[in-house]
């Protein structure tokens, strides 16, 4: 019964004001309310947002505190996210969730691996990681040196020689992708697991680099999601609902929907489409 009502106080709309809007680079900024039940979240979670009158979107959750504080951090991308960009401390906005499964909290060596966006989820994983690691390196990615997200918190969890960034325009560290240091990395050092989140044609590396140097992966996937709850079919993946059976998929569920994974989606008539 404690976990049937769980669950239906997680699908339940709630209203909140935001607390605070926090402009992280030109095109991302990171929203924090107060939700009980959403401060409950574990790293890999996420949580769908209503904009009143516009649209409800899904976000992986950035934090989650005991106090209730929960943040959250968008990229301008759209009509939904322009209208919540334009949002100031103290509006209304809904939210539900948390939803999904989370990451698993291994212990050894680990490497994250995040690009835009995707940098959100691990870095909150790398705060409930910092007393389980041996060594945690962090790979980030993003376009230019603008776009890099959260550099200033990794480098307080991280060494700073573990810390490596990457960025497409070589504005900032090394140039090209997430996955372009990585190939270096792997074949010099050993890790016990990649946590991984990002845009899925980098993640679909990751995984080809993981098998390649047989490390174990999990990765939070970002599809396209309406009901999060595994009834629309919205994000699909082969023969999983990401927003129920995921978001966090392990390298064995991932290899079982190639086909899928990193090449295509579907669209909003339910399409399969080449991921661009």
């Amino acid at each position: 019964m404690k976990l049937l009502a769980y669950h239906i106080a997680t699908n339940q709309l709630r209203t909140t004001r935001i607390l605070s809007v926090k402009t992280e680079s030109p095109t991302v900024k990171t929203f924090t309310f107060k939700d009980k039940v959403c401060a409950r979240a574990k790293p890999g979670q996420f949580l769908m947002l209503w904009i009143p009158g516009v649209d409800e979107i899904p976000l992986s959750i950035l934090d989650a505190n005991e106090d209730g504080a929960v943040s959250v951090a968008v990229k301008k991308v759209g009509e939904a996210t322009q209208a919540l960009h334009n949002k100031k401390t103290g509006e209304i906005i809904g939210i539900r969730g948390p939803f999904g499964n989370s990451f698993t909290l291994k212990e050894g060596k680990m490497l994250m691996v995040g690009g835009g966006t995707g940098t959100a989820p691990l870095l909150f994983l790398a705060k409930k990681l910092t007393s389980k690691t041996e060594k945690l390196v962090f790979v980030i990615g993003a376009k230019t040196k603008e776009e890099l997200l959260f550099i200033d918190k990794l480098e307080e969890i991280c060494d700073k020689r573990d810390l490596v960034a990457a960025t497409e325009d070589g504005s900032y560290g090394v140039k090209g992708l997430a996955t372009t240091p990585l190939e270096t990395l792997l074949a010099k050092e050993r890790f016990d697991v990649i946590y991984t989140c990002g845009p899925e044609q980098m993640m679909r590396k990751v995984l080809d680099l993981a098998e390649k140097h047989e490390i174990a992966l999990e990765a939070s996937l970002e599809r396209l999601m309406r009901c999060a709850i595994g009834l629309c079919g919205s994000c699909v993946v082969g023969k999983y609902r990401v927003c129920r059976d995921g978001p966090v998929f392990t390298a064995r569920q991932l290899r079982e929907v190639k086909d899928e994974f990193g090449i295509s989606k579907r669209d909003f008539n339910g399409k399969k489409i080449p991921l661009e």
